[in-house]
């Protein structure tokens, strides 16, 4: 990650942590980012409440079993994953 953060010549990383489980991975990824890349520093992000129990593959999974997700991603996002999921 902080390699592409170079490229891009980014000089924060932005992490969200849904809930106290993803804090001890978050902090491990942030103190070794910050051994590779001082400059670029780690910034975490709390979630609205309403979104704590989110992921990725709960999303996938409600779409992949024909579920609605438009309240749950971005509109772009949900076409994208439903154009991803017509095309299997």
């Amino acid at each position: 990650l902080v390699n592409f953060a170079r490229k891009k010549k980014a000089s924060a990383l932005i992490r969200g942590l849904r809930a106290v489980s993803d804090f001890e991975y978050e902090f491990q990824m942030a103190l070794m980012n910050r051994k590779l890349a001082p400059k670029i520093t780690t910034v975490f992000l709390m979630p609205h409440e309403k979104y704590t129990y989110l992921n990725s593959s709960i999303v996938r999974e409600v779409a992949r079993l024909g579920g609605d997700v438009t309240d749950l991603v971005p509109a772009a996002v949900a076409r994208a994953l439903q154009q991803k999921l017509k095309h299997r």
